[in-house]
């Protein structure tokens, strides 16, 4: 049975930016390419691509993350436009920035600037009172604090025990709260946590640790492995019947784990049961990435060195299937 209320992402956000151009010299001073910038391309990262991608399933969203007060966080409220909605929490800091340098597709160089943590303290009236109508909730933990605030996770874990909670953990984050519904590690995830390289062994050794319902390793373009708490050993999901990539080179797999997880969590508020929530979170990851991955939730915006919001009519947007497009009036 389909739940109400909306989808509430959790987590850490960030703003990442890649610009692309070309190389064909080195530099006097050092043997280093110079990159000629063609493109500046924008998106929400962390658990701000993980709210848009889960908006992409036409439901209500709402993001939960905490923001600074600068540039860069007025971008991302911008790019996450009307899609998503946001329920802010204090950050003590700068707004993470992670900016990407390619030229001819290959990656040359990242930049990470901004840093901070989030501000704790008792938990806002909005953020505890839309946990409390959500219909499925998602924490796309990227290791920066979010998940980590002691208020945020008694009240996660008090939600949890009425309404499906998945949690998309980070080898640097907190581990998830008793008795959610769906964990979503990769399998290097799995293995940091200490699941070791049988993933139908580890995985119900997560699920037994972490005292949750269903652990999900993700194996990419193998599926993934599905464990259910008291329900022996774990059995393979596998990618039937489509392929990852697009068949030039190596395929950009950059946010699978987020559309991975959004998929699943969409699908229980749906009313899916894990099985079936994983099994249509493994065909739409795939789906991403063979679309182009983090590339069809980018916005281009001229290239430059600054973080000003693109003006009226500078932007326009990668998506997959002309699902949706940013306002650009």
């Amino acid at each position: 049975m389909r739940r109400t209320g909306p989808l509430v992402v959790v987590g850490d956000i960030l703003l990442d930016v890649d610009l692309t151009g070309t190389a064909t010299r080195l530099c006097p001073d050092a043997p280093v390419p110079v990159v000629d910038l063609d493109e500046r391309w924008e998106r929400p990262g962390g658990a701000g691509l993980a709210a848009l991608l889960a908006a992409r399933s036409g439901v209500e969203v709402v993001l939960v993350t905490a923001l600074a007060e600068d540039p860069a966080a007025a971008r991302l409220e911008e790019l996450l436009g009307r899609h998503v909605g946001v329920e802010p929490l204090r950050w003590e800091g700068d707004t993470v920035v992670k900016t990407r340098v390619g030229a001819a597709g290959v990656p040359m160089l990242r930049l990470d600037s901004g840093g901070g943590r989030p501000a704790g303290g008792v938990l806002p009236r909005a953020v505890h009172a839309l946990l409390g109508r959500a219909g499925a909730v998602l924490v796309a933990d990227y290791g920066r604090g979010v998940a980590a605030l002691p208020a945020l996770r008694r009240r996660l874990r008090a939600v949890a025990v009425d309404v499906p909670v998945v949690w998309d953990p980070h080898p640097r984050g907190a581990d998830p709260v008793p008795g959610v519904a769906l964990v979503t590690p990769n399998a290097a995830e799995a293995r940091h946590f200490g699941a070791g390289d049988d993933a139908l062994e580890g995985a119900g050794w997560l699920c037994r640790r972490w005292e949750v319902d269903a652990v999900a390793i993700t194996q990419g373009e193998r599926g993934a492995v599905l464990a259910r708490a008291g329900g022996g050993r774990a059995v393979a999901v596998p990618l039937v019947g489509s392929a990852t990539g697009t068949g030039h080179g190596r395929p950009d797999t950059c946010g699978a784990g987020d559309q991975f997880a959004a998929s699943a969590t969409a699908a229980l508020l749906a009313g899916a049961d894990a099985d079936d929530a994983v099994r249509t979170a493994v065909m739409e990851a795939a789906a991403y990435v063979s679309a182009g991955a983090a590339a069809t939730a980018s916005t281009r915006v001229p290239a430059r060195a600054d973080l000003e919001p693109a003006g009226a009519g500078e932007a326009s947007a990668r998506v997959a299937g002309g699902a949706w497009t940013p306002d650009v009036s």
